[in-house]
């Protein structure tokens, strides 16, 4: 199972290990020493789990450190696929796919390697497409590049966007997340930018879906959005970080706290496995059935 994103994604996979560990603790079969491509093997259960770092999904490239708004500036090529998971994907039988957060910082956009636009990057003579054009073009390529693989049978599940719980300033402006109980659904509605990055998930989820069935394979949605939504308390804020770093600037409103919320997220993808078992076993039995 390869879980192919960003932070979250990983906080996902660190999730359902803390969980599976009342039965086997995992080894690290790592073929690597970066902590962005970590492997762990469960061996009495044949079951190997893997995280591949891909914040923006494509190939991306760091322009600047700083950046207008001091978050760093990407150079992003909308239309050429991040090799880095690409090419490491086909032996997994799930792969988990996820984006977000970092398509809010400062990008450039690439498209046959020239510009074409920009999201806050306050470049002189380069237009602002927002970060949702980027977003909809790297969901695009991702699914692209799934559905160009020539060996991966896998069945690839989107896990939608989780939203962030700021208040009170943005991430890095002294924002925060203080809230000890979840919103009513009255009280915190998917609308406004949340709303938008998650039907141009599922938007092109569901093109690249019909694409995907005429190769045989299954696209699934990991659907988490409403859910977390209503969970501004499942953050760890100042307690998401070391005692000894610098937190003056950064409080976790972005990841989940462990044990918290995001450990139904296991639940909800246990069932789909389920489900996936009972689907493979009624085409098995419909093909005996005709023949």
């Amino acid at each position: 199972m390869a879980f192919v994103g960003d932070s979250v994604g990983r906080n996902q996979m660190q999730s359902l290990i803390c969980l599976l560990s009342r039965v086997e603790w995992p080894i690290d079969v790592s073929l690597t020493a970066d902590d962005y491509f970590m492997r762990w093997k469960y061996p009495s259960y044949n079951f190997t789990m893997a995280a591949f770092w891909t914040p923006h999904l494509v190939r991306t490239k760091k322009a600047d450190s700083d950046g207008p708004t001091h978050t760093g500036l990407f150079n992003i090529y909308l239309d050429e696929f991040d090799e880095k998971w690409t090419t490491q994907i086909e032996e997994f039988d799930y792969v988990i796919l996820n984006a977000g957060h970092w398509f809010y910082r400062p990008m450039v956009f690439y498209e046959k390697q020239k510009i074409v636009g920009c999201h806050s990057c306050l470049l002189e003579n380069v237009t602002d497409l927002t970060k949702y054009y980027g977003y909809r073009k790297a969901f695009r390529t991702a699914f692209k590049a799934i559905n160009s693989l020539e060996n991966y049978k896998g069945v690839t599940i989107l896990r939608t966007f989780a939203p962030s719980h700021f208040e009170n300033g943005v991430w890095n402006q002294g924002g925060n997340c203080v809230r000890t109980k979840p919103f009513r659904s009255k009280d915190a509605p998917l609308e406004g930018t949340n709303l938008e990055l998650y039907m141009i998930q599922l938007e092109e989820f569901k093109i690249a879906e019909k694409e995907a069935k005429k190769k045989g394979l299954k696209f699934r949605v990991l659907d988490v959005t409403q859910a977390m939504l209503l969970r501004p308390d499942g953050h760890p804020s100042r307690y998401g970080h070391w005692p000894h770093e610098n937190v003056t600037l950064y409080n976790d409103c972005v990841h989940w706290c462990l044990p918290g919320p995001i450990d139904t997220w296991s639940d909800f993808l246990l069932e789909m496995l389920k489900m996936e078992g009972v689907r493979s076993t009624n085409g098995e039995r419909l093909h005996l059935q005709t023949n």
